[in-house]
């Protein structure tokens, strides 16, 4: 749906900055997510929409009307197709099976992650011969 006038926005209610910063790398979240601060679920987000229960989730339509609230799997994909189709956009999302998707992005993130982490390693060895070269040019250096 990325060439859909569409947005998601999430919302985390950890605590700590830096656990939240972890997940979102961990499981690729690649949405707008605020963080409502250092109170986690009485934070300033949840209270100015009150949300009681996590997760919540908000279907907003183009004019800003909330149309839907906590719905999941096929009946969330049944509102996105009637909230779309309002806008004159067609897509087909029931029936899709989200978590074979979920599973597919979780595998290629880590595939992308293990592939980094790789060229990190190859960039240490580099930096590490190259330091290699300068000590053994400057022992010769200080030979009298």
């Amino acid at each position: 749906m990325a060439d859909k006038p569409f947005a998601i926005v999430g919302v985390n209610s950890d605590r700590e900055l830096d656990s939240i910063r972890e997940t979102v790398k961990e499981k690729s979240i690649s949405w707008r997510s605020f963080w409502n601060g250092e109170e986690g679920t009485r934070g300033p987000i949840s209270t100015a929409w009150n949300v009681r229960g996590w997760p919540t989730t908000y279907l907003i339509d183009k004019n800003g009307v909330i149309r839907y609230k906590n719905l999941r799997g096929d009946a969330l994909d049944e509102a996105l197709e009637e909230l779309m189709a309002e806008m004159g956009h067609e897509v087909s999302l029931v029936g899709v099976d989200h978590e074979a998707e979920d599973e597919a992005a979780l595998e290629a993130a880590k595939k992308e992650a293990e592939a980094a982490e790789d060229d990190d390693e190859d960039e240490d060895d580099d930096d590490d011969k190259s330091d290699d070269k300068a000590d053994k040019k400057s022992d010769k250096d200080d030979r009298p």
